[in-house]
């Protein structure tokens, strides 16, 4: 399966993960630079919210191709991932959640392709999967110090659902991170129709 998600840009497609995913996970990385910790609201746009800022540094979450081996060919997940001309350069982890929501376990893009239309793409391909599984919506957790990834959500239409202050202490007691919780629903468009 391929997929030309972007007229923007022509050389990217998505494709289900193949064999060469644990290599291309291993081999890329998925870090970003952190400046400032929002101050998350709800009902208020992510424009909106107050930055704390902090001396940048970088941040990966350490991602793990062997947590996902399991979702590749089940039903109940899938694992799609990017490429631009032919060069993988992302990808998404979409399973079934107990609520029967659908949920991105995961979602990253390489530091290079970033800003061309490649998460969006991957989002588009959960969507699609989780609207033919007939699921009313999908769920994501993303935190405060990303703000780039919670821009893209609000973009690509989903609303924040509720913020954890407490999901991060465990690590460490100090953490300014702040859990977020984004929902993409389905059932809304339905009855807006």
């Amino acid at each position: 399966m391929q997929v030309v998600m972007n007229p923007k840009y022509p050389g990217l497609s998505v494709r289900v993960a193949d064999e060469g995913f644990e290599a291309y996970v291993w081999g890329n990385d998925f870090s970003f630079e952190v400046s400032a910790y929002g101050v998350p609201q709800m009902g208020a746009q992510v424009e909106q919210w107050a930055l704390e800022q902090v001396l940048p540094y970088r941040k990966c979450y350490g991602i793990d191709p062997q947590e996902f081996a399991s979702y590749r060919g089940a039903v109940d997940s899938a694992v799609f991932m990017a490429y631009l001309d032919d060069r993988p350069v992302g990808h998404v982890v979409v399973s079934t959640n107990w609520n029967g929501f659908a949920h991105v376990d995961e979602l990253a893009v390489v530091l290079p392709a970033r800003r061309h239309g490649v998460a969006k793409a991957l989002l588009d391909v959960a969507q699609f999967w989780s609207r033919k599984k007939n699921l009313p919506g999908i769920m994501l957790e993303t935190q405060n110090n990303n703000l780039g990834a919670c821009r893209l959500y609000e973009r690509c239409g989903y609303v924040m659902g509720g913020i954890d202050h407490l999901r991060y202490r465990g690590i460490d007691p100090q953490t300014r991170e702040v859990a977020i919780f984004w929902y993409r629903l389905f059932k809304s468009e339905l009855e807006a129709a």
